[in-house]
């Protein structure tokens, strides 16, 4: 358990980040983009029944976290490493998927309580749906702490809507952990 979560952590993230980084500069490109996700999902779902057997022995348990890819928008690589790396740390992990509708998130943040709501986007013209799950949860009273991320959402965005910023898994580790203990 303890290789597989230190295999996760210190190389394959820092691997796929720095991927993103080098198409973010355009030095890759889609075709390598996506060939370094499809690499990353088999790690990760070889991995995974090993960083469960880690987590078994845990008592350290943060809390709830729900996830999902907000409407309109069908990429998920980066949630689903945030993930892993959300419940290597001690989080439990609701993963609601992607292309997830904002009345579908709320319901489900009433439904498990979490003590952490994280959304992704990857594109500007899905990142807007951000904003209607903060105006729906604020609407319907829904109490919880948003993070926000995703390769088209900025601080100042996240900001301007109510929610923290996590530029990557490490940063929305780092934020959800401080979010816990309030």
């Amino acid at each position: 358990g303890a290789i597989a979560s230190r295999l996760l952590d210190g190389t394959m993230i820092p691997a796929i980040t720095r991927v993103g980084e080098l198409f973010d500069k355009k030095q890759y490109f889609l075709p390598q983009l996506i060939a370094s996700a499809e690499t990353m999902k088999k790690g990760v779902e070889f991995l995974e029944p090993h960083l469960k057997q880690s987590d078994e022995g845990s008592s350290r348990k943060l809390g709830v976290i729900l996830l999902a890819t907000v409407e309109g928008d069908i990429h998920d690589i980066g949630k689903n490493i945030v993930a892993l790396m959300f419940k290597n740390r001690g989080f439990d992990v609701i993963d609601l998927g992607k292309d997830v509708a904002a009345e579908k998130i709320i319901k489900e943040i009433k439904k498990h309580k979490p003590v952490i709501v994280g959304l992704s986007a990857l594109m500007t013209t899905t990142m807007v749906n951000m904003k209607k799950v903060l105006d729906l949860a604020k609407r319907d009273g829904v109490d919880s702490n948003f993070i926000v991320g995703g390769a088209a959402v900025t601080k100042t965005y996240a900001e301007s809507i109510g929610a923290e910023y996590a530029k990557d898994g490490v940063e929305a580790v780092r934020v959800a952990e401080k979010l816990a203990k309030r």
